[in-house]
């Protein structure tokens, strides 16, 4: 963690002081007394400079104001037509069309939440007892800080086992996985597809970064052989996938893409 984020984590974990808002509101209503005290203070090139800030400040604040004013005077143009609309049509319609609004709004979000929909949405959770089996190392019978994972698992290409003195989690060979069975739901059709990584793991995070592959896992799978492309013509090159089955009892991953 970065050194100068204690006191937001702080405030985060606490919240903030009771009076806080009240402080902060004083705070600010005491503001144009203090710069009213700097001005009368300042002398010479400073009380120019000075000046000439709050001079610019003021010129701002006025266009705005003006440009809020012009655009309600718009609004009222707009609404005033040739023939003269009693006032409460001209509610309904507003309202109409903040109905329409957020109609579109809610529609937008139900796509986008069914864009994310994953097949199987509930998962039956795993614990540690059911995936590590204890490891009793060394001559002693207490040594029992070693785990073999009991499920399959997929590591990266790079992948070299730590000695065997300072591995905490061992990952068998024979469960070892590189690639899935990736079904298409649109196309009906399955592809053997190579893993990239496993994106999340819904039991634990620590499975995730094990790379452990349960049901209901979250997989990346290279699909640039499938010949899917984007709109602007680009290859995808990954997709993910969510496994369907129970890879450790049937010897293969079962997955299907998520479109």
């Amino acid at each position: 963690m970065p050194q100068n984020e204690h006191i937001e984590l702080h405030r985060k974990r606490h919240g903030r002081r009771l009076d806080y808002e009240e402080k902060k509101r004083k705070k600010e209503a005491r503001e144009p007394h203090k710069l009213s005290q700097t001005a009368r203070k300042l002398r010479g090139l400073k009380a120019k400079l000075h000046n000439k800030k709050r001079h610019n400040e003021k010129i701002q604040m006025k266009k705005t104001i003006k440009m809020h004013e012009e655009r309600t005077n718009k609004k009222t143009e707009e609404r005033t037509p040739e023939g003269v609309e009693p006032g409460y049509l001209i509610d309904r319609e507003q309202q109409r069309r903040a109905k329409v609004l957020s109609n579109t709004i809610k529609q937008k979000r139900k796509e986008k939440a069914g864009k994310w929909e994953v097949p199987l949405p509930k998962v039956k959770a795993m614990s540690e007892a059911e995936v590590f089996k204890v490891v009793k190392s060394g001559k002693t019978k207490r040594k029992a800080w070693k785990r073999m994972v009991t499920k399959v698992t997929y590591v990266g290409e790079g992948f070299t086992r730590k000695p065997a003195k300072f591995e905490r989690f061992i990952r068998p060979m024979g469960l070892r996985f590189k690639k899935a069975h990736v079904t298409h739901p649109e196309l009906k059709a399955t592809f053997n597809l190579p893993i990239i990584g496993v994106k999340k793991n819904p039991t634990s995070p620590m499975y995730t970064s094990l790379g452990v592959i349960t049901k209901g896992t979250i997989i990346e799978v290279n699909i640039s052989e499938l010949g899917l492309v984007t709109q602007s013509g680009k290859v995808i090159w990954g997709k993910y996938a969510q496994v369907t089955n129970h890879p450790e009892n049937d010897g293969c991953i079962n997955a299907v893409l998520l479109v």
